[in-house]
């Protein structure tokens, strides 16, 4: 299928089992954990966690067959501590933090550049709201591919396993919020690090 034979839109309530499917294969086949209610309620509730709030969206990708094949979300909460590191949690408040969430891809549609599209249109929607001053995400660099790809469009601002005790190993980034004159992604920055708080262990 190319690239031309998918449309990307905002989620309807039509929308949603569609979205829900792609995002529990998605924690069960490539994160291995299975559905968490703490780290996963929005899967089971997405039209509550991105429908319902004005400042928050969840998009799909949908093939040629009308399919929901990718997912991507953002929603105003920043990272929580714990269990993220303190920095970060600093650094990211929620309100003026768009965190990027469920940037999910079935395995058959990969490769296809439905990651990147998705990110754009959701970079797109945190400019437009005018109200977030920086755009954040985490990602399991276990998960095959997700650290590359994320390395190629964003920065790095915590990488966990660095921490004494390897943290969770999870990666942290800053995502570009916007383009220059160029055309070129400009970071947005909300807060400086602080370099006095402990990292978690």
């Amino acid at each position: 299928m190319r690239r031309s034979d998918y449309s990307i839109r905002t989620a309807a309530p039509a929308d949603l089992d569609g979205a829900r499917a792609v995002m529990l294969d998605t924690v069960y086949r490539d994160f291995g954990t299975g559905y968490v209610p703490r780290w996963h309620g929005d899967i089971v509730d997405p039209a509550g966690a991105y429908l319902a709030p004005e400042r928050h969206t969840l998009l799909v990708a949908v093939d040629g067959d009308g399919q929901v094949v990718a997912t991507g979300a953002l929603d105003s909460r920043g990272p929580a501590h714990p269990p993220n590191p303190a920095r970060v949690a600093e650094r990211y408040p929620s309100g003026v933090t768009a965190q990027l969430r469920r940037v999910y891809v079935r395995p058959e549609h990969r490769r296809r550049g439905l990651a990147r599209r998705l990110v754009d249109e959701l970079l797109a929607f945190a400019v437009a709201d005018g109200g977030y001053r920086a755009v954040y995400l985490h990602t399991d660099p276990a998960v095959t591919g997700a650290e590359p790809f994320w390395r190629s469009l964003a920065k790095v601002v915590h990488d966990e396993r660095e921490d004494a005790g390897g943290g969770q190993g999870i990666v942290h980034f800053d995502v570009p919020l916007g383009l220059d004159g160029s055309g070129n992604r400009f970071h947005v920055i909300c807060c400086p690090l602080p370099s006095a708080l402990p990292s978690r262990t």
